[in-house]
């Protein structure tokens, strides 16, 4: 007599696990029969250029200038085009026209990018008074660079004017952190409040820099021209780039790096409380005061470069830290400067931008308000900090050493003075900022090293402790 046994539950599973797998298996190869193989590389393909880090092989330039400006303004462009620190730079400066020796000119200096002549824009109505017809050609630089880089391989554009000094690396890294298969439109505002109320608080002004996606670009080209005819009325390029990425729907993505500088004189309050990110850019230098001391305005970008070159991500941020001894507040804008204040300040006072810059226009009250935090410069020179400007940066087997030099100050002085240095030293290692320091950065601490030697300081700057709190203990 035969038994039937009833399946247990541990049979039932293993039965239901051998036909789910059985499945899954034929689903498997039928899909690879229908999709081919090609479609299944462009997919890995796709997964890998994402994970792929966003380098500078990675970005296009397109930068507007003029045969009448280029012939001064390509030296601003070759501080940063081939430097050692940026190596090949690609894209174009697009001029309206370009004569046979000018292009000959142009191409036997390996330091500057080639020369692209802009198309015809005739077609395109400009009724702005007041204003020039040459910002149809300059918005068209955006289209146009697109045509002529339309790789694969590119997934940033970015733009400015030929007074923009750009810091390529820093860009690339900056613009790393952001997904390049969606719709980005990166840039800054105008510092002046009054700048963003005329010409738009959603628009990324031109001159600072401002970068879009290739996702995004591509398309953008494709319904450019139809777009810019209904804003002939516009003043400026970036009004109708800002304007055409509105009607797309997709808005701006603020990136404090990129800085438009519609100020006038000395910066250097600006400089000297950078944001907590990158250096991107700088612009206007023909309307402002050179950002060192007695060197011409080229020569005081190529001295900031020094410090680019040795690293380029720290440039310019901010390390505060305390002497308990003589109660001093130090300030580090690391490349650029170290200031000594005779007196304990809060570090949220230390932040605010000091007001050593003149106003961009004439105006009522709100041509003098700025986007950021501001204080007083004291007008007596004696009663302001102690300066001491980038003297020279180097890397090597202890890490990345700079020194700051004290600017020239005819003041008295007591035993006690910050007057009484010369010398800074900062010890740093080199800055590598990863995605997630980029996406939530925090500030670097420092610590005043000791010494013996009255006329020198030497600063350490290093990551904080996890619970460190800066102020004066």
């Amino acid at each position: 007599m035969r038994l039937f046994h009833k399946p247990t539950k541990a049979q039932a599973l293993v039965n239901f696990i051998l036909v789910s797998s059985s499945f899954c298996a034929v689903y498997l190869i039928i899909s690879v029969l229908l999709l081919g193989p090609s479609r299944l590389a462009l997919v890995s393909k796709t997964s890998q250029d994402v994970s792929t880090a966003t380098t500078l092989d990675h970005l296009v330039f397109g930068i507007a200038s003029s045969t009448s400006s280029w012939a001064k303004r390509k030296e601003y462009v070759k501080l940063w085009w081939n430097n050692a620190a940026s190596k090949a730079v690609k894209g174009c400066v697009f001029v309206e026209s370009l004569t046979d020796e000018e292009h000959a000119g142009n191409e036997n200096d390996t330091c500057l990018p080639p020369l692209c002549v802009s198309q015809d824009t005739s077609r395109f109505r400009y009724t702005h008074k007041g204003g020039l017809r040459s910002a149809i050609r300059v918005a068209r630089v955006v289209a146009e660079t697109v045509a002529l880089n339309n790789g694969s391989d590119v997934r940033w554009y970015v733009f400015g004017d030929d007074d923009t000094v750009f810091f390529p690396e820093n860009v690339a890294k900056a613009l790393s952190k952001y997904d390049h298969e969606l719709w980005y439109y990166i840039g800054a505002h105008s510092e002046v409040y009054e700048q963003n109320r005329l010409f738009g608080f959603g628009m990324a002004f031109g001159g600072a820099g401002f970068a879009i996606s290739s996702s995004l670009a591509k398309v953008l080209a494709k319904v450019f021209d139809s777009c810019i005819e209904r804003y002939s009325h516009l003043y400026g390029s970036d009004g109708r780039v800002y304007s055409c990425l509105a009607e797309l729907g997709v808005g701006l993505t603020h990136e404090p790096g990129f800085h438009q500088v519609d100020l006038r004189g000395n910066t250097f309050g600006l400089l000297a409380a950078h944001p907590l990110t990158p250096l991107l850019s700088l612009h206007h230098p023909d309307y402002t005061d050179p950002i060192f001391p007695n060197m011409t305005t080229t020569k005081a970008l190529k001295h900031l470069f020094e410090a680019v070159n040795v690293d380029s991500q720290r440039v310019l941020q901010q390390a505060i830290c305390y002497d308990r001894w003589f109660s001093w507040t130090i300030s580090v804008s690391w490349g650029y400067a170290v200031q000594v204040f005779p007196n304990h300040m809060l570090l949220p006072d230390v932040l605010k931008v000091q007001e050593t810059f003149k106003q961009w226009r004439k105006g009522n009250m709100l041509a003098k308000t700025y986007t950021f935090n501001t204080r007083e410069f004291h007008p007596d020179p004696c009663k302001r900090s102690t300066v001491f400007f980038l003297d020279s940066a180097s890397s090597g087997k202890d890490g990345i050493i700079s020194s700051y030099k004290k600017s020239f100050q005819n003041c008295s002085n007591d035993a006690e003075s910050p007057m009484k240095l010369e010398v800074i030293k900062v010890v740093t290692n080199k800055l590598d900022l990863d995605i997630k320091q980029l996406q939530a950065p925090r500030r670097h601490c420092c610590d005043v090293l000791p010494s013996t030697a009255r006329d020198k300081m030497e600063i350490a700057i290093r990551e904080c402790k996890d619970d460190e709190l800066v102020y004066m203990h």
